[in-house]
């Protein structure tokens, strides 16, 4: 039976003894793929409503949309009614009584705790209907998916039937669905009955098999008809390998092979069925391979393995050419039930065989004291904060949840500071743990190069070296909960977890490396010994004893030599067992974990003195107190000679708050500071990392007014003080003053309101106060929130408030008393520095000494905080506390409104914006997606598909109607076609900002319209460079999308909609003389100094943020500091005019906390570069880009760190929303003086997948900088091919400098990249290693194609030695690590980047690093390209210098844009309006 699951056909078997009455209308043209015909079938509402039908084959697609029923609840009683299931023995009356609205025939059904059975009640196995007279019992269901739970709707029938045919459909959407026809109805077989289940299963094993070979090879799904046999086992095997029911081992690879029959006969249903002629299953060489293996097997076993899907005899006598007679279909199937069985029995033995070993050997630390140096101690020589502050998880999070960094530097110790074995430390969760362990390190973000690469095995993931100097953010640890080993031929590495975070371990601190050595050289031994017996004819040939000999036989160099002394390595391979034993326990080859040496291993570790410790299941988490005994540790001071941060003693005083002590000053400096105490504690349920969900986004929930009743003794206590102050619009009456209970409450004056016991109090800025008409007092003002309620959580002073834009209106009598808030505005300058500093200490000893005395604390407040606006704004005191009756929050908040207006049937304004008859503007692509019906296909990684731009049109008519609300109002527009309309070869080769002129004539929604744009004509366009940010395209030709030709616009067609202006007219005399481009570079070059911000650029890097911010026009970068040298140079190539340096002087040196080595390179400086350094006051703009993973802060930090600056805006953008083909999310702040306004956030120029940028809020809500772009955007994403498409070939390794380009740019951005070279730099790329070399040959050159599709073989080198060629300890630890995707992954063409990273390789965190079409790494040049360099910069060092700085810097067409925004900010302030 042909069945079509919406794109895909189904397959099945027909029984042709009885065929079903053709009374049925059909309507689709998929014809059976053996007897029978199967329809699409519509079904209306009684109503007449259209209905989608749900994912099912188009036979039986009929009803999908039916009225819900709610739930009737009891007004007495409050429980809930119960319908009994209604049985019926009519199979008709079933389906009549399940039919919720009108259908075609035959009619679809759902069935639930089915059984198939014969004539006599026995439970047959699904396939047995082929053979004898199969009937059904079940529960019968109307077939909507959302009323699965809704049993009382079910109809009980028993013994219906009999089947007549069985399919399996859902081969598109990756799950199978099994289907069931009778002459009356066909049912989707939702669920089998518990005493069913066991012969379900084989049959929807089968199934699913079916479906991922279809998925595989199906090219409508992005399968490739091309895999070899081997690939698509091997593809197949993994891809099920995690599947309740898959048989494990050796095994999977045999069941599916004897399936072979099997799928090849469902899958050439689908020739017939299917509406595609591009695939012919028949003839696939893949698939007739498998069934020629199925076949040879059998025949070698002596048993037909021939399946369904053939034509039967049945019971009437009728004989129909069968090649598989009854019986020998009846033994297969009974042969495949008990080999079934046999599988799942081996499955659930090895569970039990689990669960009577679930208990974990653990030796006493006694028995391994001899591999371990004597007792030491940890102290702490930086520093160290705890890892809490940089992981905000909630409890209940899940293991596989956690984030991921790297510890370097890294010590292990307990309670007691002792540096203590991770050996110590259960390997697996445990229901009690006997030891605690913590730890310390320099955290950084795991950027793929943490890995501890094992040289002693031979081969490294590449050619790169590790760096010597890695750094990071010193940190303790909470107490480690588990750990494990994880190891492929080529790689060791330890990875640790806690209650927040999964760290791997790099390089161990110096004091610990002897505690670290005896588990890593464990772990060497555990491989030699893996090796040792895979090198054996038979694993089980070695005994326990002859692996002890074999490894006493090592040779002293062998990285795994414990010794020559069999007694001595039998010590050591016993005590260190638990190591060994994990190893063992992870590797995918059964014969190797079952080995006769694992057995006496576990035997011999059960005789030595050990603790047993019950495992447990892992639950999910529940963050528990960080018990680190660092915390209440002071620094150790290093004798190594470091140099840590110069500062002012302001900005020491800031992050020593932060940290709980400042840095020690030098004695000269005056005296030394005393810690400085925080009281409070962290507060588990902040929540301020960035989410990147594709959810709603949560506006903060507004604060509800007081409604608390109060008595009439509570009147007496409240009376007004002194004169009215006027009256409000609605004519109530303004006062000034009140005394509420003996507290006077004020105008301007801050109070606190009475809270439920569980709640805090709300603290309130009282804007004015009045009495109702009804003599009932109140009070209007703005929430006041302390800095835990604010992103800033405990980063913020306890006595800090901010002013927020919640209003709320309560009643005197709910106010509980008057607190102290200082309003306080004071003057910006770095000349009141010194005087705010003492100002500051004079308050905070007065608090101390209120809180001494017991004294109410009094309380500061100076930013008003906009969670909204995403940031810290200057307080309106002009409108603060005024009292006339008007709240500027809540006038502002009316503003805010988009209101539509019709203004006359010339024009109308929408969302602030006026609209007028020929005005050009966007409309949502999803308006001409829904006439169109276009399947956008499925969502794939890296790739934008189903993104599109904002459709260009023209506004011919504004009809006027009399209701003119926004749902109703509609407009006449033109719509103009884009080069990715017509085809992605016209889009390659095309300007993105080119449209084409139409005839084709709309009526929009206005609610569908996001804003306007200009269309001229290709002279009068300005910009060329990258990214466009002006909404300006250009029209040259028209588009008839019926004929799909092009040709020149006429003369009369005009599409200017505005004066060119003067330097437009001179723009075109100009134009011609210089390439397409070179402003870029000549504008980094020759930048004008005049308007522009005197900037310093710290961490400098190449100067990716400097390119793109001068290039705006905002900027003149005449200051830098860089850390690295290589770095540096290619930052003074590429901005010759700037200072790189360090800062030293022209401060106020007595103010000035530095060290002597900040002093000895400040020295070394000539003397016209100290002349150059910049004096207080001469900076007018400073940004940074630090490198994320050398700087792991949080945003609370960050922001807090900008506090003194009053002024602060946070936001995350993506750099392929910006003109880059990139996946780079990136967080950005804002922050100036308080006569300063903050820029708004460049809105998204290009489509791009990504979810929503968010950042979680207190009180539940999220803030998002800007939209998102799944609703379009006004030009199309950028992609792979757009950006390095014209870049010529080039091998594994290539390293000359500079090549020719070989041929001329193609696309916009190639044109624009280029920046005038005639010449091509940097196109050079990493070397790999031969294995990686042969793993990048062999990985497939298509879209999405990584490890995973590489053939499950060895290979060998040129040295003899084979080895595997999937690493394995990617499959083996893939559950862990979301399948390794990537992971020796080829970029796609027509997709996008990964997130560039500062040293891209194989098995890094962004594997995919592969070329498209080349076998090589990508190349520098591409990676600068992937950022929106131009070919013009320059970068400097060696090849992982010049990848470390493109992966580190800023992409600087996402810095242009952020520029452009701050200029808007500069101009408007200059403005005289302004």
């Amino acid at each position: 039976m042909a069945r079509n699951p919406g794109g895909s056909n189904s397959t099945g078997m027909t029984r042709s003894g009885k065929r079903r009455s053709s009374k049925r209308k059909v309507t689709d043209n998929a014809e059976s793929a053996t007897a029978v015909e199967c329809g699409k079938h519509s079904s209306n509402l009684e109503n007449d409503n259209e209905i989608d039908a749900c994912k099912r084959p188009r036979r039986a697609a009929a009803c999908s949309n039916f009225k819900e029923r709610s739930v009737r609840i009891s007004d007495k009683s409050s429980v809930l009614e119960t319908k009994k299931i209604q049985v019926e023995e009519n199979e008709e009356v079933a389906v009549e009584l399940t039919r919720l609205g009108a259908e075609d025939l035959p009619p679809c059904r759902k069935l639930v705790d089915f059984t198939i059975h014969d004539a006599d009640g026995n439970a047959q196995p699904f396939e047995m209907s082929e053979i004898d007279d199969c009937f059904i019992t079940a529960l019968v269901l109307p077939s909507d998916d959302n009323l699965g739970k809704e049993r009382d709707r079910g109809i009980k029938c028993e013994g219906f039937g009999r089947i007549e045919c069985w399919s399996i459909s859902g081969y598109d959407e990756g799950s199978p669905v099994i289907w069931v026809s009778t002459e009356i109805a066909d049912y989707e077989c939702a669920k089998p009955a518990g005493s069913y289940k066991k012969f379900y299963d084989l049959f929807y094993e089968k199934a699913c098999i079916c479906v991922h070979v279809y998925q595989k090879l199906a090219k409508t799904v992005s399968g490739n008809s091309t895999l070899s046999l081997e690939e698509l086992l091997a593809s197949v095997i993994r891809s099920m390998s995690g599947t309740k029911n898959f048989p494990a081992g050796s095994n999977c690879r045999d069941f599916v092979i004897s399936l072979g029959e099997f799928i090849y006969n469902q899958l050439i249903g689908l020739d017939e069925s299917s509406t595609n002629n591009n695939v012919n299953w028949a003839t696939m060489p893949t698939l007739i391979a498998l069934r020629d293996e199925c076949g040879s097997r059998s025949e070698s076993k002596n048993f037909p393995l021939r399946v369904s899907n053939q034509n039967l005899r049945i019971k009437e006598g009728e004989v129909l050419g069968s090649t598989e007679d009854e019986d020998e279909k009846l033994a297969r199937l009974l042969q495949e039930e008990e080999n079934w069985k046999a599988m799942r029995q081996q499955k659930s033995h090895r569970a039990a065989t689990n669960t009577k070993k679930n208990i974990y050997i653990k030796i006493n630390e006694i028995e391994i004291a001899n591999d371990y140096p004597l007792p030491a101690y940890y102290r702490p020589s930086n520093h160290e904060m705890d890892e809490y502050l940089f992981f905000e998880s909630e409890n209940n999070m899940s293991y596989s949840d956690l984030p991921r960094r790297i510890l370097d530097n890294w010590a292990l110790y307990n309670s007691d500071s002792r540096l203590i074995s991770l050996e110590l430390l259960p390997m697996k969760s445990c229901a009690e743990i006997d030891v605690t362990i913590f730890g310390s390190g320099q955290m950084r973000e795991d950027d793929g190069s943490g890995f501890e690469l094992d040289n002693d095995l031979g081969l490294s993931s590449s050619s790169r070296s590790n760096h010597a100097d890695i750094e990071g953010v010193p940190i303790y640890l909470s107490a480690i909960k588990e750990w494990m080993i994880e190891f492929g031929a080529s790689m060791i590495f330890i990875s640790i977890r806690t209650d927040v975070a999964w760290y791997r371990l790099g390089k161990p601190a110096k004091q610990y490396d002897p505690w670290h050595q005896p588990v890593l050289k464990t772990a060497k031994l555990a491989i030699s010994i893996i090796t040792l017996l895979k090198e054996q004819s038979r694993v089980s040939k070695l005994s326990f004893a002859d692996v002890i000999k074999k490894v006493s036989e090592f040779s002293k160099t062998h990285p795994a030599y414990i010794s020559s002394n069999l007694s001595l390595v039998e010590r050591y391979i016993v005590v260190h067992g638990q190591i060994i034993l994990q190893q063992f326990a992870e590797y995918p080859d059964e014969t190797i974990r079952k080995s006769a040496f694992i057995i006496g291993l576990s035997e011999n570790m059960e005789q030595r003195s050990h603790t047993k410790l019950i495992m447990k299941k892992k639950a999910l988490l529940k963050k528990e107190e960080n018990l680190n005994p660092c915390a209440a540790m002071g620094p150790t001071l290093s004798s190594r000679k470091v140099m840590r941060a110069t500062t002012t003693r302001f900005i020491n005083k800031i992050w020593g708050d932060y940290y709980l002590n400042f840095f020690p000053e030098d004695s000269t400096n005056g005296d030394a500071h005393e810690p400085v105490e925080i009281e409070g504690e962290l507060e588990d349920n902040e929540d301020d990392e960035v989410e990147e969900e594709n959810a709603l986004v949560l506006d903060q929930q507004p604060t509800k007014p007081h409604s608390t009743s109060h008595s009439s003794k509570l009147h007496k206590e409240i009376q007004w003080e002194g004169k009215p102050n006027g009256k409000m619009d609605s004519g109530e009456t303004l006062y000034r003053c009140a005394i509420v209970r003996g507290h006077v409450i004020e105008i301007g004056g801050a109070v606190t309101m009475e809270a439920d016991v569980n709640d805090e109090p709300s603290l309130l800025f009282v804007e004015y106060m009045f009495e109702k008409h009804n003599g009932v007092k109140m009070a209007h003002g703005r929430v006041l929130l302390k800095g835990s309620q604010t992103i800033l959580g405990n980063a913020a002073d306890e006595r800090e408030l901010f002013l927020s834009n919640d209003c709320m209106e309560v009643e005197l009598g709910n106010i509980k008393e008057s607190i102290v808030v200082d309003i306080r505005l004071r003057p910006w300058g770095h000349q009141y520095r010194k005087d705010y500093g003492n100002a500051d200490k004079i308050d905070r000893a007065k608090a101390e000494e209120n809180r001494r005395k017991g004294l109410p604390m009094e309380f500061y407040c100076k930013v008003l905080y906009s969670p909204e606006r995403g940031g810290f704004f200057v307080l309106p005191h002009h409108s603060m506390g005024l009292g006339n009756g008007v709240c500027d929050s809540c006038k502002e908040k009316s503003l805010q409104k988009d209101d539509f207006k019709l203004s006359s049937n010339s024009s109308f304004v929408y969302k602030r914006i006026e609209y007028t008859v020929q005005d050009f503007l966007y409309v949502r692509p999803q308006f001409f997606d829904s006439e169109e019906q276009e399947d956008l296909g499925t969502f794939k990684s890296g790739r934008n598909v189903g993104l599109k731009a904002y459709v260009v049109c023209q506004i011919l008519e504004i009809p006027v109607s009399k209701q003119h609300t926004l749902k109703s109002a509609k407009v006449k527009v033109r719509r103009f076609y884009r080069p990715e309309d017509i085809s992605s070869e016209k889009a390659y080769s095309s300007d993105i900002r080119e449209v084409y002129y139409s005839e084709n004539v709309v009526s929009v929604p206005v609610d569908m319209i996001e804003g306007k744009c200009e269309v001229r004509k290709k002279i009068d366009v300005l910009s060329f460079g990258i990214p466009v940010l002006d909404d300006i395209f250009f029209c040259e030709y028209c588009y008839d999308p019926v004929k799909g030709t092009l040709k020149q616009l006429p003369a009369n067609i005009k599409v200017s909609s505005l004066k060119i202006k003067e330097d437009q007219i001179a723009y075109r005399k100009k134009k011609g003389k210089e390439k397409c481009g070179d402003e870029f570079s000549a504008k980094l070059t020759d930048v004008s100094r005049e308007n522009h911000l005197a900037t310093l650029d710290i961490f400098a890097g190449c100067g990716g943020l400097s390119a793109g911010l001068q290039h705006s026009g905002v900027s003149y970068t005449k200051w830098a500091i860089e850390y690295e040298e290589p770095a540096g140079e290619a930052f003074r190539y590429n901005h010759p005019e700037a200072l790189m340096a360090i800062m030293e002087k022209y401060g106020d040196s007595d103010d000035c906390i530095s060290t002597s080595e900040a002093a000895d390179l400040a020295a070394s400086l000539d003397e016209e570069k100290l002349k150059n350094l910049p004096k207080p006051g001469e900076v007018d703009f400073i940004n940074g880009g630090p490198p994320c993973q050398a700087q792991v802060f949080s945003s609370r930090e960050c922001i807090y760190s900008f506090g003194f600056l009053a002024v602060v805006r946070f936001g995350i953008l993506e750099a392929g929303a910006y003109g880059v083909s990139q996946s780079r999310k990136r967080a950005f702040i804002w922050a100036a003086s308080p006569e300063e306004t903050l820029p708004e956030w460049p809105e998204p120029i290009h489509v791009f997948a990504t979810p929503e940028l968010k950042i979680s809020m207190p009180r539940n809500g999220y803030y998002t900088a800007v939209r998102s772009t799944a609703g379009g955007a006004p030009f199309r994403s950028i992609t792979v091919r757009d950006t390095i498409g014209d870049l010529p070939p080039v091998a594994n390794g290539a390293a000359k400098p500079t090549i020719d380009y070989g041929s001329e740019p193609i696309s916009w951005f190639q044109k624009n990249i280029r920046s005038g070279m005639s010449a091509l730099n940097d196109h050079i790329s990493k070397e790999m290693n031969e294995l990686n070399l042969i793993r990048c040959q062999r990985v497939p050159k298509r879209p999405g194609a990584d490890w995973r599709d590489l053939p499950d073989e060895k290979v060998k080198l040129s040295t003899g030695q084979m080895v595997d060629l999937i690493p394995w300890c990617l499959p083996n630890t893939a559950k862990r690590h979301n399948q390794w995707k990537g992971l020796f992954g080829r970029l796609d063409w027509d997709g996008n980047f990964p997130t560039s990273i500062t040293d891209p390789q194989p098995m890094g965190k962004v594997g995919m690093c592969f070329h498209p079409d080349q076998d090589r790494i990508l190349t520098v040049r591409e990676c600068a390209r992937s950022q929106g360099f131009p070919d013009s910069y320059q970068f400097s060092g060696n090849v992982q210098n010049k990848h470390r700085q493109i992966g580190n810097a800023v992409p600087p067409p996402l810095a242009y844009a952020l520029g452009r925004k701050l200029k808007e900010a500069v101009e408007r302030k200059q403005s005289p309006s302004a």
